[in-house]
């Protein structure tokens, strides 16, 4: 029997971007061949030299089934070393035909790895690959596992695109000449900030077999869903990735517009942020592993506040086990959950008016762990504040939205630690603007502003100093169509992109400019810079890229085989 319930809650904003569109979108969806994906966090460096083993779902068709497809995964056997530095998820589709924005997710272990959107076909066919540094997971990758894959599509006469895929896991051995450590030897930075990977990672998922995702799904705001786990008693850290009547954190996501989102001509080839990778949050819940460490089972539940039908949910325990001991001891020292406080206003004539919405909240705990590391005490802060002024005009076809999301995080541990503490701070923003103008006849005139970016700061210190880093990443786009009926006449899309990503030891540059004129070519222009700061070197290309791939029909069914090769330097 469970004990107690902690609960992990998100906050919904007015603007439903993060939801599936509905059905009636898709008439309007069409895409380009070349897709960029626009990643959410800081750049991933690679080791030249790397063997490469490949987990392939071959000829696969993920379009008529219900059911997550499965395959049984095995880690690399007959590679030369069995240290590896980083190792990458790729994920490469093709499709033909019409289809739309489809939510998909890999999970391994019921970890989910991986949730993205699929690029939009068209009927000549496109190809896109989204590639995702999945270290992280390494405990996980390192045993024998089930891989699922649910991809939720429709086919039938009106939408005839069926999704051929190929996964491929790539493990990049460490090579110290080149400044690339194993993983074992804790000196991966996971991200976090705290250093090394989780010794297990449990799956707060729905368990196979089922019909649909293994994701939660939250329909409404009275809606929860829990999970009973189990924890080791010998675990001296513990980070959800995203405990029993205690809310462990929250999470105001980033708002990820899909791939044929506000205006399709926006994402033609470049893809919104997040959208080929949806982000994942991280909650340190170390200072409060005396409450689990009980040897009971405990239940983590999920709730989004103010939510709409319908938001897909999950999470993964990170836990990191104490070698030199079979059972470790904590206390929860301190906790403070405020209150959601939330201001509200609106002045509306008609189907015109304002919105203004200013919500804050903050939740901190602190809690002691006694390990053969010996006694680490643990502190953890979330600050957030959310604002948003939606207009709206035109009888409603008209709408101006002004978004911005705050998030500050705060853990810090005992001078025992080598890492003291980590200090993050995120902004996300978001300006939209789109006007449906009527031009008689059943046609009228689409126009789409939007701005869309992510400001985020993280500094740590350790008993060796302080080293910072800073990742901005920012989109504007501009679009207009005109559509008659549900089909997209004529239109013109452009978006520009600027990533920028600096810390003590790298640095890196991206100003990206994509035009697309809806017709089968697609032409785009960009400067790229990733190189060691300050000397920058710039490549800018032009190119005309042909939209006609054509993708075969898949069949059901696929292969799994695992392989060794060695890969000449990447220069």
């Amino acid at each position: 029997m469970a004990s107690t319930l902690y609960s992990l809650l998100f906050l919904l904003s007015t603007l439903t971007l993060l939801h599936q569109p509905p059905l009636s979108a898709a008439n309007l969806h069409s895409t380009a061949a070349l897709f960029r994906s626009q990643p959410f966090s800081e750049p991933t460096s690679l080791p030249p030299p790397t063997f490469l083993p490949l987990l392939s779902l071959r000829s696969q068709n993920l379009s008529h089934s219900p059911k997550p497809n499965l395959a049984h995964y095995k880690p690399p056997t007959d590679c030369p070393s069995q240290n590896f530095a980083r190792i990458v998820l790729e994920w490469t589709a093709a499709c033909k035909g019409r289809q739309f924005d489809r939510i998909f997710g890999v999970w391994l272990g019921g970890v989910e790895i991986l949730r993205s959107c699929t690029a939009e076909p068209r009927a000549t066919g496109i190809v896109w690959t989204v590639k995702k540094d999945i270290t992280r997971y390494y405990s996980l990758l390192m045993s024998n596992q089930t891989l699922a894959v649910y991809l939720g599509n429709l086919v039938d006469s009106t939408y005839t695109g069926v999704y051929h895929v190929n996964v491929s896991i790539h493990f990049y051995p460490a090579d110290k000449s080149y400044g690339y450590s194993a993983v074992e030897y804790g000196e991966l930075d996971n991200g976090y900030g705290f250093g090394s990977v989780a010794d297990l990672i449990l799956p707060i998922s729905r368990n196979l077999p089922l019909n649909d995702g293994l994701w939660f799904e939250i329909e409404n705001s009275t809606d929860v869903e829990s999970k009973e786990f189990l924890i080791p008693q010998n675990v001296y850290r513990a980070v959800l990735e995203v405990l029993d009547g205690l809310v462990v954190g929250a999470v105001w996501p980033f708002t990820v517009i899909y791939t044929g989102g506000v205006n399709p001509l926006l994402w033609r080839p470049i893809t919104a942020i997040g959208s080929f990778d949806l982000p994942s949050y991280d909650i340190e819940i170390t200072p409060l592993l005396s409450k689990i460490l009980d040897g009971k089972s405990h239940k983590l539940a999920f709730s989004v506040t103010n939510a709409l039908n319908v938001w897909y949910i999950d999470a993964n325990l990170h836990l990191w086990l104490d070698k030199g001991s079979d059972r470790t001891q904590g206390n929860l020292l301190e906790y403070s959950d405020s209150p959601l406080s939330l201001s509200l206003l609106s002045n509306f004539t008609g189907l015109d008016g304002l919105f203004i919405t200013n919500v804050s909240r903050s939740i901190s705990y602190s809690g002691w762990v006694k390990s053969s590391h010996g006694v680490v005490t643990t502190k953890s802060l979330q600050e957030f504040k959310f604002s948003n002024a939606m207009v709206m005009g035109n009888d409603g076809n008209q709408q101006i939205l002004d978004q911005v999301t705050f998030q500050r995080t705060v853990d810090a541990k005992t001078p025992s630690s080598s890492i003291l503490s980590t200090n993050s701070l995120k902004k996300f923003t978001l300006d939209f603007y789109s006007d449906s103008i009527d031009k008689g006849n059943g046609t009228y005139d689409s126009v789409a502003n939007v701005t869309l970016g992510i400001d985020a700061t993280r500094q740590k210190t350790s008993k060796f100093g302080t080293s910072t880093s800073r990742l901005k990443n920012l989109q504007n786009g501009q679009g207009n169509m005109l559509v008659k009926g549900n089909l997209v006449v004529s239109g013109l899309g452009s978006t520009q992109q600027e990533y920028h990503y600096i810390s003590d030891k790298s640095c890196y540059f991206r100003n990206a400019l994509f035009a697309y004129n809806c017709d089968l070519l697609c032409r785009f222009e960009w400067t790229e810079h990733s190189t060691a700061c300050p000397a920058y070197q710039a490549v800018v290309a032009e190119n005309y890229f042909d939209a006609s791939i054509v993708a075969s029909r898949a069949v059901l069914g696929f292969a799994v085989y695992s392989r060794c090769r060695f890969l000449k330097s990447r220069s």
